[in-house]
């Protein structure tokens, strides 16, 4: 089948309801050819009125017969940050003489991402540029502590994204890494939420895992597991028939669906990663991915990935994240409704900011503590586990749902761990799945 590279598709069940952190875009396409006049110069992050577009505007890398006759060490002039201590840069500027700046990648509560050449190695990389402000340069810092500690263990650099680089310049820690693909979020999204296959759900959840165990067997918790913070590799992708539409008629192509041509993935953003020995007592995990124990104040540690795991794995097979909520009650009915009634004995451990969900301390406070019928209705439409997977998967649902089932066992004692879910049945069983890593 035809390669391609992945395109914008109609969004047909948004997500309407908020992340803990803006997501990471995909690959910026090319700027256009320069006009032959004059037109306003636009930095990113800040509007600096009229003038001639440079010529250092337009990478070579894209445009060969456009000349660049400005010197790799030349500077950009200096600029204030922009709002909140981003970066102000323009396309075609350097970070150091090395980076010339190819387009943006993404922002976040970090600060940005750009695409970069690499003058030194000839090569495009990804930098995150980080805002100038104390606490997210200490964090910055801490991050490339993680990423370099994982370098030295991950021989081949298949699991984790790989460091390249640091520097700080202009009062802004930039961290220079591999450039990889869309992340597994930006996918879905761009393929209108379309489910993935259970055998690509299979590759998927193989590798993640396995991330995850080497990971944990360095003494670290990554903390912030989601579908936006695990990469694939390439940006390619296949078109294949979608049956689900196939029955009915389309002008736009919606019985088709994308997937991606390569199952492999590396996980990123290291920025919220702990080791083992530092502090628990914190809320950690964007909120949909966010397990029991945190939300109850019970303190957490490795098991915590695994709850994230676990719902990862359930929004890749249906398309859709399995607790779409924003506060704390709601997600817990959300649990009950999915996984049955949490246990009494983390329910009478609940500290004293969650002890107001629950009635007597005996039960969820649900639906007499709900804030709106909208709420209750949420609660309400979900499935069971079973047959949430089952409306999704036509074979090995069986395994699949035992997996599952394991990873979101809500005491955090007796749940899987990395290790023992990879030598699930779900995982060992000879499926002869065709999907290339």
């Amino acid at each position: 089948m035809e390669t391609q590279r992945i395109i914008d598709f109609p969004h047909r069940n948004m997500d309407k309801r908020p992340r803990k952190r803006p997501r990471l875009a995909w690959e910026v396409a090319p700027p256009p050819l320069p006009p032959p006049k004059v037109l306003p110069v636009i930095y990113c992050g800040q509007e600096f009125g009229n003038g001639a577009i440079p010529n250092y505007a337009y990478p070579n890398m894209f445009y060969r017969d456009v000349p660049v006759p400005v010197p790799r060490n030349v500077s950009p002039p200096w600029r204030p940050d922009g709002k909140d201590g981003h970066y102000v840069f323009a396309i075609g500027d350097t970070l150091t003489s090395r980076y010339r700046i190819l387009s943006k990648m993404g922002e976040g509560t970090f600060g940005q991402v750009l695409e970069c050449l690499d003058n030194e190695k000839k090569e495009v990389v990804a930098i995150k540029v980080v805002r100038s402000i104390h606490k997210y340069r200490e964090a910055a810092m801490i991050e490339i502590d993680v990423l370099q500690r994982i370098a030295r263990h991950d021989v081949g650099g298949t699991r984790c994204v790989q460091i390249r680089n640091w520097f700080d310049y202009r009062n802004h820690i930039c961290i220079v890494f591999e450039k990889l693909g869309p992340s597994l979020y930006d996918f879905l999204r761009k393929n209108s939420y379309r489910s993935f296959p259970i055998d690509l759900v299979r590759e998927l959840g193989r590798q993640l895992l396995e991330s995850v165990a080497f990971m944990h067997d360095l003494r670290l918790i990554h903390t912030d597991l989601k579908p936006e913070n695990i990469l694939l590799v390439s940006s390619e992708y296949i078109k294949v028939p979608d049956y689900k539409f196939l029955s009915r008629s389309s002008k736009d192509g919606s019985y088709f669906k994308n997937l991606p041509k390569s199952s492999a993935i590396k996980l990123i953003d290291f920025g919220s990663t702990t080791f083992e020995h530092q502090d628990h007592s914190y809320v950690v995990s964007t909120r949909h991915y966010r397990a029991p124990e945190v939300i109850l104040g019970l303190g957490w540690n490795y098991p915590c990935d695994l709850w994230s795991v676990g719902c990862i794995l359930v929004e890749l097979c249906s398309g859709e994240a399995l607790f779409q909520t924003h506060e704390n009650l709601e997600h817990l009915a959300m649990m009950e409704r999915v996984l049955g009634p949490l246990p009494q004995h983390m329910i009478v451990r609940a500290d004293r900011r969650a002890e107001k969900y629950f009635r007597r301390g005996a039960r969820l406070n649900w639906p007499e503590g709900a804030t709106s019928r909208e709420s209750m209705r949420a609660v309400w439409k979900l499935p069971r586990l079973p047959n949430l997977v089952i409306q999704h998967v036509d074979h090995s649902g069986g395994d699949f749902i035992d997996l599952l089932q394991g990873l979101l066992r809500y005491d955090p004692a007796k749940r899987l761990k990395a290790r023992e879910a990879l030598r699930h049945p779900f995982f060992t069983r000879d499926f002869r799945s065709g999907y290339p890593m």
